[in-house]
């Protein structure tokens, strides 16, 4: 009787030997379609974040409308006919872009599909953050008024007859900020910010 329960525990661990080996092999192969599963979702999300930037870089550029009141002025006639077709963007040349229509009045952009739009609005009202106590920065003669919200960052020119805005993405750089102050330097004179 000793002889016959003997075979019995081989098997047994042969059983359980293989099931093991079934099991690991099934873990592994679930690792792997699962590391396959987050590859595709993160070339799903790359594709869709590339055909955002496409569409955001292509095509007529929507501009929403803000209060301008001073946007057909003189002075912003002057300033739009002094700006140049072309931005500077990290050196590269970035033509004037195309407004969807109805387009603001005295609204320019430029961008490309390089590079993200920047707008810039003449003959806005002043806005709740120019104050007394704002901190301006001059480039070029112009005194300017930071105001950054999301990854953009809105410059007012504040020491001009007319407010006008330039608004670029924060990796841009300062080439359309310089480019713009001289063309406000040259054409329109300075005043105090606060008469």
């Amino acid at each position: 009787m000793g002889d016959q329960s003997e075979p019995k525990a081989p098997r047994v661990v042969l059983i359980v030997a293989v099931t093991l080996g079934v099991l690991l092999a099934a873990g592994v192969a679930t690792i792997g379609l699962i590391g396959q599963h987050r590859e595709a979702q993160r070339d799903r999300a790359a594709a869709a974040k590339q055909a955002e930037q496409q569409a955001r870089r292509s095509g007529p550029l929507a501009v929403p409308p803000v209060r301008a009141p001073e946007a057909g002025s003189r002075e912003c006639a002057t300033v739009l006919a002094a700006l140049p077709p072309e931005l500077s963007i990290h050196d590269d040349p970035v033509p004037r872009r195309e407004l969807a229509r109805p387009a603001p009045e005295a609204t320019v952009a430029w961008g490309d599909a390089e590079h993200d739009p920047v707008t810039l609005r003449c003959g806005l009202r002043a806005p709740r953050e120019l104050t007394p106590t704002s901190h301006l920065t001059a480039v070029s003669g112009v005194e300017w008024l930071a105001i950054r919200q999301g990854g953009r960052t809105t410059w007012l020119a504040a020491d001009r007859p007319v407010h006008i805005a330039l608004t670029v993405s924060q990796q841009v750089g300062t080439g359309p900020i310089q480019e713009v102050s001289k063309v406000i330097a040259r054409t329109l004179p300075k005043q105090d910010v606060f008469p």
